[in-house]
């Protein structure tokens, strides 16, 4: 059974036809194929969102299916179920779970067996489905409307600074390498790459740079990135992570030292005065929201991938 629970699930020649997918379902939204048509994805949610939840109930609609949102008070391993009881169940009810929440092993459980497809919509270690959108929406742009979406991120480089010891810099770390880009991580010495990614790389055969010096990081990077500094979950640390990261503060003289062309990343939500200043989020290079929009099509192509492999 085919998953998507990390950026390694698919092979390049696999993400090469899921951005070739995500640029048909964007031009042909509302006129495409439905592969879903018939199926039910039940939508389990231990985190709140708003582009998440969104992005995958409009596209498994739009792609024939039936969205079942789900949050763990609706279900019973929000009660102390074991994840192997509810995985066998649901996966007798629907065609695929798309689920977000805290721990990666939940997710991993769920996959085991549940007999399902099951996608990452985000844990703590990893968010897979929002670093393919930003490869597919750089790509776009260096790309243009008919070149080689995949071939156009080679060689690139991207920055991200802040916490380099969660989930967005973790997905930097593979899909960089997946995607044959360099991948460059400014933050405090001791928020830096954990173990456990530093295992996943190596196996992969990747490389990434971690300095504590933001300059550093962000030379020559076509890709400046940035992330909030306490995710969900982490709010009681807030004013000690403040005080931590703000020397990694994307501030306009600090996204002007990367290339004269590069382009401002944030996955959303964005705090301004915090990880990022006011000024940069208005840049005419910043692409949030087209990252926030393609999160659509990047991840109708991902379930219709998915639905393929499954027959």
């Amino acid at each position: 059974m085919k998953h998507f629970l990390q950026e390694t699930d698919f092979t390049r020649d696999e993400v090469v036809q899921i951005f070739s997918m995500a640029r048909h379902f964007k031009e042909e939204r509302g006129r495409h194929e439905k592969p879903l048509a018939g199926q039910t994805w039940a939508m389990i949610f231990a985190k709140s969102s708003t582009r998440t939840r969104v992005s995958f109930e409009v596209g498994i609609h739009e792609l024939g299916g039936n969205p079942l949102f789900l949050n763990t008070n609706d279900i019973q391993i929000g009660r102390g179920e074991p994840i192997s009881d509810t995985a066998k169940v649901l996966g007798r009810f629907v065609h695929g779970l798309v689920v977000r929440t805290y721990a990666h092993g939940d997710i991993m459980g769920l996959a085991q067996d549940s007999g399902v497809p099951v996608v990452n919509a985000l844990t703590d270690f990893l968010h897979p489905c929002q670093i393919y959108t930003d490869a597919f929406t750089a790509a776009e742009r260096w790309a243009g409307p008919d070149g080689d979406l995949f071939a156009s991120l080679k060689g690139r480089k991207v920055a991200f600074l802040g916490d380099t010891g969660f989930n967005m810099a973790n997905s930097w770390i593979l899909g960089a390498n997946l995607f044959g880009m360099k991948v460059s991580l400014g933050g405090p010495a001791s928020d830096g790459p954990g173990k456990m990614i530093k295992m996943m790389a190596e196996k992969m055969g990747g490389t990434f740079h971690f300095t504590s010096d933001p300059q550093e990081a962000v030379a020559d990077a076509d890709i400046v990135y940035t992330d909030v500094w306490a995710s969900m979950g982490q709010e009681g640390e807030s004013a000690e992570r403040q005080k931590r990261m703000m020397p990694f503060q994307v501030t306009k003289k600090l996204f002007e030292a990367a290339k004269s062309d590069a382009l401002f990343m944030h996955c959303l939500p964005a705090h301004a005065g915090e990880e990022v200043t006011q000024e940069v989020l208005d840049h005419p290079r910043c692409v949030i929201f087209d990252e926030a929009e393609n999160r659509l099509h990047v991840q109708k192509a991902i379930l219709a991938m998915l639905a393929r492999e499954r027959g």
